[in-house]
C-alpha cells in the first residue's frame, strides 16, 4: 500500500452574525481538510488548525514527499516532513500542515488493520467522555454580558456539566460577565475562562483574584502564549488554575511550559500540535512532570473525532480507583458544516459525547457537504 493522491478541502461559511475574541474576529467559519488516498482505496482523513489557504499551500508543499511512501510509517513521514521545513519554522503552518497530514494517516492505519486510532495508541480506557460548551465570544449587536448568561444558561439546561467562556476584553466587562454567567448556570456547573491571551500580567493577576471567589476550573491564555515569565508570573499571584498549549506546537514547544510548571493544565490541539504522532509525546512528557492533559478542540467533525480517539487512549494520571477523566472540548458557536461533513454526526447526549468505535477515526465523510460548503476559488 502506498498513497497515491494528497487533496485538501477547503470549507466556507459567512456567519450572519459576526463575532469577537480578545484576540481574533471572525466574520466566517473557514476550515481545512486533508485527504490522504492510497492505491488500494484506501483514504484517511485529517484537519488542520488555523487558517485555510495558508496551510493548503503547506500541504502541498509536503505533498511530493508523501506521493509513493507507505502510509503506515507514521513515525519515518512525520520525522521526514518536519525536516523538510524545519529551517522556516519549527511552529506554526509548518505544523498545523503536518498535524493534519499525520491525522489522515493514522486514519488510513486505523482503517487497514480495521481498528480504530485509539487501540493503536494503546488501548481503550473508556467508550465516551463528558463534554464542555465552548463559546460566549463577543457577539456583534448584543449586550455582552446579557448574551452570554442566556447563552450558558441554555447549555447548563442541555445537561453540559461545565461551560467555558471568553474574556480578555476588559478586566471591568470580563468581570461583570463572570458574575452574570455564575448566576445563570448556578453552583454546580463548571466554569472555565479563556482570555485569548488578550491580557498583560497584571491585568491577568488582577482578574484572577477578583474572579476567584466564583469557583472557576480553570483560566486559559491569559497572556501571549511567547512570555512564559508572564504565565509563571499570573500562575504565582493568583488563585485559579492556569491552562494553555493550543498555539504551544511540537514537543519542544511545550517542554519549557511543562517543566518550569508555567501552566497548571496543557492544551494540545491534535489538529495542530503535530497530529497523533506528537500529541502522544506531549501527553507522556505532561505526566512525567504531573501537568492534566484537557485537549483543545476547534473546527469539524473530523477534529473533533480525532480528539476523541486520542482522549479514549488517554492513560489515567494518577491511576486510581476513581481516576481523573478527561474532558472534551465542544465547541457551540454557528458553524453549520460542522457536523455535516459526516455521514453520522457526533452530537453529546446530556452533556456525554460517544467515542467512535468503527475503523480509524471512526467517521464517513459526506462528500455532498464538502461541495455544498466549498471554499469560493479553493
Amino acid at each position: 500500500m502506498k498513497i497515491s493522491a494528497v487533496r485538501t478541502h477547503l470549507l466556507d461559511y459567512r456567519l450572519p452574525t459576526p463575532f469577537e475574541s480578545a484576540s481574533m474576529r471572525f466574520d466566517r467559519r473557514s476550515h481545512i481538510l486533508v485527504e490522504i488516498v492510497c492505491d488500494d482505496g484506501t483514504t484517511g482523513w485529517g484537519e488542520c488548525l488555523g487558517p485555510a489557504r495558508p496551510n493548503a499551500a503547506v500541504v502541498e508543499a509536503y505533498a511530493s514527499r508523501l506521493i509513493g511512501a507507505d502510509p503506515l510509517e507514521t513515525e519515518k513521514i512525520w520525522a521526514t516532513l518536519y525536516n523538510a521545513l524545519r529551517d522556516q519554522g519549527q511552529r506554526g503552518l509548518t505544523i498545523t500542515a503536518l498535524s493534519g497530514i499525520d491525522i489522515a494517516l493514522w486514519d488510513i492505519k486505523g482503517k487497514h488493520f480495521g481498528v480504530p486510532v485509539s487501540t493503536l495508541l494503546g488501548g481503550r480506557f473508556r467508550e465516551s467522555v463528558r463534554a464542555y460548551a465552548t463559546g460566549s465570544f463577543k457577539r456583534d449587536g448584543v449586550d455582552r454580558v446579557e448574551d452570554n448568561a442566556a447563552e450558558t444558561k441554555r447549555h447548563a439546561e442541555a445537561g453540559f456539566h461545565a461551560v467555558k467562556i471568553k474574556i480578555g476584553f476588559n478586566v471591568e466587562e470580563d468581570f461583570r460577565v463572570i458574575r452574570a454567567v455564575r448566576d445563570a448556570i448556578g453552583s454546580d456547573v463548571r466554569l472555565m475562562i479563556d482570555a485569548n491571551h488578550g491580557y498583560d500580567a497584571m491585568e491577568a493577576v488582577e482578574l484572577g483574584r477578583r474572579a476567584a471567589e466564583y469557583g472557576i476550573d480553570w483560566y486559559e491564555e491569559p497572556v501571549v502564549p511567547e512570555q512564559l515569565g508572564a504565565y509563571r508570573q499570573v500562575r504565582a499571584n493568583q488563585p485559579i488554575p492556569v491552562a494553555g498549549g493550543e498555539t504551544w506546537h511540537t514537543r519542544w514547544g511545550m517542554r519549557e511550559p511543562i517543566e518550569t510548571r508555567a501552566i497548571d493544565i496543557v492544551q494540545p490541539d491534535l489538529a495542530g500540535v503535530g497530529g497523533f504522532t506528537e500529541a502522544k509525546r506531549v501527553a507522556d512528557l505532561a505526566a512525567l512532570h504531573g501537568i492534566r492533559v484537557v485537549p483543545h478542540v476547534w473546527g469539524t467533525a473530523v477534529h473533533i473525532a480525532a480528539a476523541l480517539q486520542f482522549m479514549a487512549a488517554m492513560i489515567p494520571n494518577p491511576v486510581r480507583v476513581n481516576p481523573i477523566e478527561p474532558i472534551l472540548e465542544f465547541d457551540r458557536t454557528d458553524n453549520p458544516f460542522r457536523q455535516a461533513i459526516v455521514k453520522t454526526p457526533i452530537e453529546h447526549v446530556g452533556g456525554v459525547v460517544a467515542i467512535p468505535d468503527g475503523p480509524g477515526l471512526g467517521i464517513e465523510i459526506n462528500r455532498d457537504a464538502l461541495t455544498e460548503f466549498r471554499m469560493k476559488d479553493a
